[in-house]
């Protein structure tokens, strides 16, 4: 038995199909080893620190060239190939998979959070502040959320997202030209007639654009225009084709950009790992990282297996095995975004899920679906309250999983987004923002749990999905095999009197256009 099982890990064919997988976990294990080697007798100086680190920079940097094609061709062609009223139903059941996940994982983080209480034994000025506190406002940045669903340039959109920031109102005091009053004077009355007012401080919006592709603008555009190109039956085929044949080639480019990931992955753990100076400050939030982890460990391994197994009746850890490759992938590079084309890969090549579902469900899923985020975020707030010796009544916790949840879908799917959203968490509940300074220092370590945690919500989201829309999908398929058995079958109440004749002249065999164009076929071929 046991030579058996031997013989079906390391055989030729069983290695061959899975090269891939087996040669990543090879390239994490090679990467820590060389991190430390070189940490413990590199010496390595901070320009010789982001020399060697190249290697892995390229990695990411292919990666994300890739999202942009990937997200517009698979969002297009995936909601042009379903019926309007189909590719409805679908997203009305990946939003609510993603909704119920998100929540479920807050409530486990506040549970958890709650009876551990990693941050009472300890005081905020314990530990070692790091970084700046982002300047976000809660109102402003749920307003900007819904600004970038709706961008004014689809172009911009592909590189840029917009946001908002307050500027204070400086007050102007008016002074007389024939006026002898000097300045001194002007300061000192100025200053005593203050506390005599009381005025409020008045604030200015400010709009600009930073550097991120704008994924959210991007798919609500895409899901329009591909249901508007779904109805336009043959007229839009030929942008149907396009768009299918991009996301073919898009994937193909893929496959090259897996050839190199062992290398990159190598370069970018051990570059991580040099890089971190202080390891003391692990000590330190031993007991938070612990509570954060085992969240993300018991929602991964428990929750999302037991909805997968209720809903689809099948082995989720045989289904989980098969997204292996993307889940190492995610845990790597931090970006649910950038492991999108790997996802992509394994959930239609390795689970056989079926294209229509993940090209609409997983970009969708990639942006907001944040389940590992909302845990992360939850927990991080009532840790800092802890910190701060601040007892947090029902409503305040009832406050922090909803503006967990809410927060979490406005995340980018970008490395330590969550930060800025966990900011607006903060705020929601009156604790002082500048505290999450206290936990940026392992912020790049518990980012790769959770993201991973996230692409792995997104492909059992693919899975449910399909299942539950498979009637749908039966009908769609037996609908397209009585197009294909008789194409010409049009209804001819839709067309008019002309484009009736011409379709019947087509029909009969002729390749002749109607009379009433003005090139006829004969013309044409003359050129």
């Amino acid at each position: 038995m046991a030579k058996a099982v031997k013989k079906g890990l390391f055989c030729p064919s069983c290695v061959r199909k899975n090269w891939l997988l087996l040669s990543t976990v090879v390239a994490v294990l090679a990467g820590i080893g060389i991190g430390v080697l070189v940490r413990e007798y590199g010496k390595l100086s901070n320009l010789d620190k982001f020399y060697f680190s190249f290697p892995g920079e390229l990695l990411m940097r292919m990666l994300k060239l890739i999202i942009l094609p990937l997200i517009i061709s698979s969002m297009i062609t995936g909601v042009a190939a379903l019926d309007s009223s189909v590719s409805g139903k679908i997203g009305l059941r990946a939003v609510v998979y993603y909704l119920c996940t998100t929540i479920i994982a807050v409530i486990l983080g506040i549970v958890l959070v709650v009876t551990i209480k990693p941050g009472v034994t300890q005081r905020a000025s314990e530990i070692d502040r790091v970084g700046s506190t982002p300047e976000v406002s809660t109102v402003d940045a749920m307003l900007d959320l819904i600004r970038n669903m709706f961008p004014e340039n689809l172009v911009q959109a592909c590189f840029q997202q917009y946001k908002t920031r307050r500027e204070k109102v400086e007050a102007t005091t008016a002074v007389d030209k024939n006026s002898s009053t000097f300045p001194e004077e002007l300061t000192t009355t100025a200053t005593t007639a203050k506390p005599s007012e009381n005025k409020t401080q008045e604030y200015k919006i400010v709009g600009m654009y930073s550097n991120g592709i704008n994924a959210l603008g991007l798919i609500v555009f895409c899901l329009v225009f591909g249901m508007v190109i779904g109805k336009m039956g043959e007229k839009g085929q030929v942008l149907l084709d396009f768009f299918n044949a991009l996301n073919e080639a898009t994937m193909r480019i893929v496959q090259i950009i897996m050839w190199y990931m062992p290398v990159g992955i190598v370069f970018l753990i051990a570059g991580k790992i040099i890089e971190v100076e202080d390891w003391e400050i692990f000590r330190k939030l031993g007991l938070y990282m612990a509570t954060v982890i085992s969240g993300l460990a018991i929602h991964s391994s428990i929750i999302l297996p037991l909805i997968y197994l209720i809903i689809v009746r099948k082995n989720p850890f045989r289904f989980a095995m098969g997204m292996a490759q993307a889940l190492l992938t995610a845990l790597m590079i931090s970006s649910s975004s950038a492991t999108l084309p790997v996802t992509f890969r394994c959930a239609e090549e390795k689970n056989l899920i079926d294209k229509r579902i993940t090209r609409f469900v997983l970009p969708v899923g990639a942006t907001i679906n944040m389940d590992g985020t909302a845990l992360y975020e939850a927990v991080a707030a009532v840790f800092i309250a802890q910190l701060n010796d601040l007892e947090l009544d029902i409503g305040q916790i009832v406050t922090i999983s909803v503006t967990a949840t809410a927060a979490s879908i406005g995340a980018a799917g970008v490395p330590q987004a969550g930060l800025v959203t966990m900011v607006i968490v903060l705020s929601a509940v009156g604790l002082p923002a500048e505290d999450v300074t206290l936990i940026i220092a392992v912020d790049w370590l518990l980012d790769r749990f959770r993201t991973m945690v996230n692409v792995l919500g997104d492909a059992f989201g693919t899975g449910v999905v399909e299942k539950l829309s498979k009637k749908e999908l039966e009908q769609m398929d037996v609908t397209s095999e009585v197009n294909i058995v008789n194409p010409f079958a049009l209804e001819t109440g839709i067309l008019d009197n002309d484009e009736t004749e011409a379709k019947k002249s087509y029909v009969n065999g002729g390749f002749s256009v109607d009379k009433s164009d003005t090139i006829s076929f004969t013309q044409t071929s003359q050129f």
